[in-house]
């Protein structure tokens, strides 16, 4: 790959950083076996019966936790693009200070959930164990053999901590550079060279690829969404039972255009210029404006119907334009600072 094609994964690194979020805690569940239940395990077709992951306590003594999972990971993926089939997700500069700081909010809040959770862990031990008695009584015929599996399923107390951890990364990838080759065989030294050679091209071409098909998938994402939030904002506007128009729609508008800005990182010019016209020829009415106002009111739905197709239609176009605007703009940018 030549230093031009290189040089849109650097301008790429320049724009945001990966980001992985991994909240891990102890999920209360045990996967039973037949033998757990009285069966024999040669009686039962996995083709016709799976016991699964049953519930050690109930759902709410680990629902604190979670919920802090389930934002963090929202958090996320509101704010991020997916990158390389998921090897970490893109965050673009302008929202790095603002989800990382959120972020070291939900570690406080994780690391209070546990302790809460652990002060009643011995509580909801015993009370699990007698519900799971009683449940073992009506459901097998040996409930002591599955009693015994239930009870030994439990952490010791003292061992918990393991199970928790809430962990941010950030991280950029870079292409191979040429590979170095330790003390070998004589007789392997260059067929070692020549692979490694090999798999440097191999990769830094993947990369390429990908970077590019990343880049134009972002664009169309955010493309996408807009056309989404349109057809969300028309069914609001005339339909159902709160049929009108609700400053909550416009603020909803509103706050997707700025998002929007600080998520195009590949400069999408043209769909934040249909953004900033609907901010400024639809946005400075109020929603009682509109609803008093039977012209208004069609310019809005107009407005937004216009704004709505034209992002479908965006999203489709083939965005190869757009990223090789982006390498040179960024290209540009990086010659300026020098």
């Amino acid at each position: 790959m030549n230093n031009g094609s290189n040089q849109l994964l650097e301008v790429l690194t320049r724009e945001g950083v990966l980001i992985n979020v991994s909240v891990r805690y102890w999920r209360g569940c045990k996967k039973l076996r037949a033998e757990d239940v009285g069966l024999n395990p040669d009686d039962v077709s996995d083709r016709l019966i799976s016991l699964g992951h049953k519930r050690l306590l109930p759902k709410d003594a680990l629902a604190e936790l979670s919920l802090i999972e389930g934002r963090a990971h929202a958090l996320i993926e509101a704010n991020t693009f997916p990158f390389l089939n998921g090897i970490g997700h893109f965050l673009p500069n302008t929202k790095l200070e603002e989800v990382t700081g959120k972020l070291k909010e939900m570690e406080l809040e994780f690391w209070d959930a546990r302790s809460n959770f652990l002060q009643r862990y011995a509580r909801l031990r015993r009370d699990a164990a007698q519900e799971w008695r009683q449940m073992a009584d009506k459901l097998v015929k040996d409930p002591e053999q599955l009693m015994a599996t239930i009870e030994a399923s439990f952490p010791d107390p003292d061992h918990m901590g393991r199970f928790f951890s809430f962990d941010t990364s950030l991280f950029q990838i870079t292409v191979p550079k040429k590979c170095s080759v330790e003390m070998v065989a004589m007789g392997d030294h260059q067929a070692i060279i020549k692979a490694r050679s090999k798999a440097v091209v191999e990769a830094t071409a993947k990369i390429k690829r990908d970077t590019e098909r990343f880049i134009a998938d972002s664009i169309a994402s955010l493309r996408e969404q807009t056309a989404h939030l349109c057809d969300e904002i028309l069914q609001s506007i005339n339909g159902g039972k709160t049929e009108g128009v609700h400053q909550k729609t416009l603020n909803r508008l509103v706050k997707f255009i700025d998002q929007f800005k600080s998520l195009n990182f590949a400069n999408d010019s043209e769909m934040e210029e249909q953004l900033e016209n609907v901010r400024q020829e639809l946005l400075s009415k109020t929603a009682q404006e509109y609803r008093d106002d039977s012209v208004a009111h069609r310019q809005l739905v107009q407005g937004v119907s216009k704004l709505r197709d034209t992002a479908r239609e965006l999203a489709k176009q083939d965005a190869t334009e757009l990223v090789q605007r982006f390498g040179e703009l960024g290209r540009r940018r990086l010659h300026l600072a020098a």
